[in-house]
């Protein structure tokens, strides 16, 4: 092949400013990567983005299985009663209402007391007897205990056992805070049956209550009746007594309170006292009329007030109303004021008339009432007399008096307690009272479909998110930038991103028809991808003080990470620039440059190492990308190792590197075989490609490090496919990141 004239070093290094600062010592560093500095939250955000399907399609499923478990459960029906429990009166015969309650009631421990009886086997069992639950269907299939046959049954019975479990699993009381209501519910499937079960429960349990009442009532009836005849017998003995001892001493009357000295003596001192209080009454009025202030003695007592006085006032406020409004209207001249002034006037007398009548009145009143409080004076006096002469023989009477009395009052208030007992078990009271009957519910109270809907949507979200983080740290590949620099410990040269296939209708002269995705820098120049590529080849070309690498050898850890796309299309951007450029397939197993590009040559690499060909009559050129050369790989040969590392080799690479401006060779995977490493040392760079979501750390490291103990010289990594969408650029990295490209297509 002829040589064709090379761009002088200044064409081909344009003096700009590196993008990207360049590390002492001899190494590259990119610059600090933006998401150094972002927020956990944001990297949590961007591992959400990245693994969204899996948080979505957890999502689904958990949702989906609330949904399914939502509109399959059985729904239970809640039936619910109120009850108001009112305090129990303290003895079985006092009958005070109840809803006055007693002092010391303890409101909480009772509703307590009555709730624990509501929950009770004993009157589950009546319930159940009564409502024949043991031979009901809608009943016994729920708990799956069968029919019970009709036999007397006792706690220790399992059957009983089975249906007391199954009633009490549907029974909730529940005394309401701060009040004296207990709200009594039951759960089934069946919302009749629920309601019949609390309205029997309700109702046995007061039926329950007023029996007890009754029995207490009667038993405490059944103890009085018995003393009673006993104190009978003693009242009758002491009355006698007491009748012998007043006939004896001649004291009349059946007892001291109906004797006549006694009564006579007792009726005047209440007179006396009456006529005091009255005499005290009348003076006070008639002092209280005589008054020098006619204000005051208008003011008497509403008792002692005349009715014709309180009309002639009543009469004077309406004229003196009257008076005020005209005169204020009309002046003290109109005749209508007049005449109200003469009306005021007459009045006023007839009102002062009336006044004296009734000081005459009072007088006199008075005097008689002094008059007679001293007769009853005189008259007390002489029968204080006569009563100190029966008081002589009384002392004996008195307490045979006394000791009747007394037998007599106990036998009294025992037979008032004895007929309130027959009163109370026969009224059949009960301190409990209904407020609110069960009614049969429209709606079931579970399962709360929006609740479990709610918990489904929650969970669901909530496991899709640990899901999610858990296969990101479960995840081995590379994921970012930072991630591959901080494990090889070699500069980013750049990132590719993830590309799809190119439109058809490409350029068909040398290349495929149409091009495949792989060059798109060529198929689509004005790409993102494209602009990737032109941002790499800065990148090389500023890799190293001085003069950029010349021969450039491109490998990666493992297949499949994009090596031979990396090296296609940065010779297409090299040979772009105006640079004479040589791509080589070095990789003598999978070869794939050639049926990238689309060519079918006559020999390669191989053929000219063992000199079946010459160098010139395989190369080829391609006429639609100026100054590029590609060098197929050639015939397969079982010792790629030993050609790739013979002294022909290093003879050619000194060639190319005199009559090419850069010459990038595409070579296998280092941690599959030996070829790259064989071939690094006598490339001027090496880049290692690694593929984004595919490449293991551990791979990655252990390239790195094979290839460092070789002492090849690294110029950088570069990170293949990497998708923007899943894991997204903040918005002031995305800026500076296209804005670079758009500087670096100018080069």
């Amino acid at each position: 092949m002829s040589s064709q004239p090379r761009l002088p070093a200044s064409s081909q290094l344009r003096e700009i400013e590196p993008l990207e600062p360049l590390l002492v010592n001899g190494s590259q560093t990119l610059r600090a990567s933006p998401f150094d500095e972002q927020s956990a939250v944001l990297h949590y955000w961007r591992i959400l983005r990245k693994r969204r399907w899996y948080v979505l399609v957890t999502l689904a499923v958990i949702f989906g299985i609330s949904v399914v478990v939502g509109l399959t459960s059985t729904r239970i029906y809640e039936a619910s009663s109120k009850l108001a429990i009112y305090p129990e009166s303290t003895s079985a015969v006092d009958l005070k209402d109840s809803e006055n309650g007693t002092s010391g009631y303890d409101n909480d421990l009772a509703l307590q007391t009555q709730a624990s009886i509501l929950l009770s086997d004993t009157l589950a069992l009546k319930v159940i007897d009564t409502m024949h639950l043991d031979r009901d269907a809608r009943f016994t299939d729920k708990k799956s205990t069968g029919p019970v046959p009709i036999s007397p049954r006792t706690h220790d019975d399992a059957q009983t056992v089975a249906l007391l479990r199954g009633f009490r699993g549907g029974l909730k009381v529940e005394p309401v805070p701060g009040t004296r209501i207990v709200l009594v519910s039951y759960s089934h499937p069946d919302p009749r049956l629920a309601t019949d079960i609390v309205n029997t429960l309700v109702q046995t349990f007061i039926e329950a209550n007023v029996r007890s009442k009754y029995e207490s009532a009667t038993q405490t009836s059944e103890w009085l009746s018995k003393e009673l005849s006993d104190l009978k017998v003693k009242v009758e003995a002491s009355e006698e007594k007491l009748v012998g001892y007043q006939k004896e001493h001649g004291i009349l009357g059946i007892d001291d309170k109906q004797n006549i000295v006694t009564a006579k003596l007792d009726e005047l001192n209440k007179e006396l006292t009456a006529a005091e209080t009255d005499r005290i009454h009348q003076e006070s009025n008639y002092k209280f009329a005589m008054s020098a202030d006619p204000a005051v003695s208008e003011n008497t007592d509403p008792l002692e007030r005349d009715p014709l006085l309180d009309k002639l006032l009543e009469k004077e406020n309406d004229i003196n109303t009257q008076y005020a409004q005209l005169t204020t209207q009309f002046g003290s001249g109109y005749p209508k004021v007049a005449e109200l002034s003469n009306q005021l006037k007459q009045l006023r007398a007839e009102i002062a008339d009336e006044q004296t009548r009734i000081r005459h009145r009072l007088r006199s009143e008075y005097l008689a009432a002094a008059q007679r409080e001293k007769m009853l004076s005189t008259a007390l006096e002489q029968q204080k007399q006569e009563a100190n002469k029966l008081n002589e023989s009384a002392i004996e009477y008195s307490v045979l008096k006394r000791d009747a009395d007394s037998n007599h009052q106990l036998y009294d208030s025992l037979l008032k307690k004895l007929k309130q007992a027959g009163i109370a078990a026969g009224l059949r009271s009960s301190n409990i009272r209904v407020v609110d009957v069960a009614q049969v519910p429209d709606l079931p109270s579970s399962p709360h479909l929006s609740r479990i809907l709610a918990f489904g949507l929650l969970l669901g979200l909530g496991g899709g998110v640990a899901l999610a983080l858990v296969i990101e740290n479960l995840d081995t590949t590379i994921s970012n930038v930072d991630e591959a620099k901080a494990i090889c410990t070699l500069p980013a040269l750049g990132m590719i991103p993830l590309q799809g296939s190119v439109a058809n209708g490409g350029p068909k002269n040398g290349l495929s028809d149409p091009p495949i995705y792989s060059l798109v820098t060529y198929a689509q120049p004005r790409s993102a991808a494209a602009e990737s590529f032109r941002a790499l080849r800065t990148s090389i070309l500023h890799s190293s003080f001085g003069t950029p690498p010349r021969v450039i050898l491109v490998t990666s850890s493992l297949p499949r990470e994009g090596k031979s796309t990396i090296s296609a299309n940065s010779a297409i951007v090299m040979a772009q620039r105006g640079s004479r450029v040589l791509l080589v397939d070095g990789d003598l197993r999978e070869p794939a440059i050639a049926n990238m590009f689309g060519i079918t040559p006559k020999g390669g690499l191989s053929n000219i190492i063992d000199d079946s060909q010459r160098f010139e009559d395989v190369v080829v050129p391609l006429p639609n990308v100026p100054n590029l050369n590609i060098l197929a790989s050639g015939r397969t040969t079982s010792q790629p190792a030993e050609l790739l590392g013979s002294s022909k080799m290093k003879e050619y690479i000194s060639r190319w590197r005199s009559e090419f401006d850069f010459v990038i060779i595409d070579t296998p995977p280092c941690l599959s075989f030996t070829d790259a490493v064989l071939l690094s040392r006598e490339a001027d760079g090496v880049m290692l490609v690694a593929r984004w979501g595919q490449t293991t750390k551990a791979a990655l490291r252990a390239a790195s490090d094979l290839l460092l103990q070789v002492n090849a010289r690294m110029i950088g990594l570069v990170l293949n496919a990497y998708d923007l969408s899943a894991v997204p650029y903040d918005h002031a990295y995305r800026s500076e990141y296209y804005a670079k490209m758009n500087l670096r297509k100018f080069l």
